[in-house]
């Protein structure tokens, strides 16, 4: 009978050790024996490689006979096969950032951006599953944990578990309903035009509220003229009243039927979160960004990039990093409003 390797590395292991058996008594030099432990242990290796490749081939005539039969329920079976690989991916890697982050004492915003942005979209991800989860506690709550997820995905499923078409039309979804807000929040805008102070400032968000309502789309100068009126009364982070931070929750896919503090401290880190993203976007460089990053990153700031070409793409991103490299963490105000007055009118007809 051959002996496999790992029949070989026990008995290897027990020779060592002087047991009866092993030596012979004249001499102490170890002796090759087929032992009982070491055929056992080959008999059972192989059984679980056996037992591996049967499964492996069940779950392959499984698989094939979804694909067959049940052409639609194969597709939600095979993403969420896909998702769940991609979420313990991100689990992993979010665990390793975290590590890193508490061994060598290093903040959220110094992180490499790539890293960065794994750590922030995972958090967004389990805070969203975290209703889905309690729902399923209470005994025999999983048929109608699954029944919901069927008929509500947008709603309760993170990301990972969309298919690919779903991807495009909840995204296209969310940002109908940033759309919707637009207007409005340009309104806004223009209804606090006479409580800012300086007369400069007040003629700087005139002209350039007017412009963005009239269609056009506003210049990296004309934006930044307006820059200092986020930092402060009235439309700073800090002193927006709690109608003007509900329109722009929409902006963040935010619920705006929260309490104003919570609305303002939500608000406050998501935008922090983009302002960092920022800082770290600068010092990689957009051009080591590939064109799904780049998609990635335009939609986070409000941009749709499904009708937009890669190039218009980097091109907007670039305006928009113009205007965040500057800016002091009391000014991110300024970026949740840039959503609006940025890519309201990109591209300009």
């Amino acid at each position: 009978m051959a002996l496999c390797k790992r029949g070989v590395q026990c008995c290897l292991t027990l020779c060592n050790y002087p047991f009866h058996g092993f030596f012979t008594s004249a001499s102490s030099t170890p002796r090759l024996t087929y032992s009982r432990l070491s055929v056992l242990s080959c008999r059972h290796y192989s059984l679980s490689q056996g037992r591996l490749g049967i499964l492996q081939k069940a779950n392959e005539k499984y698989e094939r006979f979804l694909q067959h039969r049940f052409p639609q329920l194969y597709i939600l079976y095979n993403t969420f096969v896909k998702g769940f690989r991609l979420l313990l991916r991100d689990m992993r890697e979010t665990r390793r950032i975290q590590m890193k982050m508490l061994s060598k004492d290093i903040p959220l915003r110094q992180l490499p951006y790539r890293e960065m942005e794994t750590f922030i979209m995972f958090r967004k991800d389990m805070l969203k599953a975290i209703p889905l989860v309690l729902i399923s506690i209470p005994p025999f709550a999983i048929v109608v944990v699954f029944a919901l997820m069927y008929l509500f995905p947008r709603q309760l499923l993170i990301r990972h578990l969309w298919t690919p078409q779903q991807q495009t039309d909840f995204q296209g979804l969310y940002h109908d309903q940033r759309c919707r807000h637009h207007g409005e929040i340009l309104k806004a805008l223009a209804w606090i035009i006479p409580q800012v102070k300086q007369w400069t400032l007040r003629s700087h968000l005139l002209n350039l509220c007017s412009k963005v309502q009239s269609g056009a789309h506003p210049s990296v100068k004309d934006i930044n003229a307006v820059r200092s009126v986020f930092s402060g009364h009235p439309l700073g982070i800090t002193a927006m009243d709690s109608g003007h931070m509900r329109l722009l929750c929409s902006q963040l896919l935010l619920t705006p039927w929260l309490p104003g503090f919570l609305i303002r401290r939500r608000l406050k880190a998501r935008a922090l979160d983009v302002f960092y993203l920022d800082q770290a976007l600068v010092a990689l460089g957009q051009g080591q960004l590939t064109d799904e990053e780049i998609h990635q990153a335009c939609y986070l700031r409000g941009l749709n990039p499904s009708t937009l070409s890669p190039s218009q793409c980097r091109e907007w991103l670039l305006q928009w990093l113009q205007l965040s490299t500057p800016l002091k963490e009391s000014e991110t105000s300024f970026l949740l409003h840039n959503m609006v007055l940025l890519s309201v009118n990109y591209p300009e007809p």
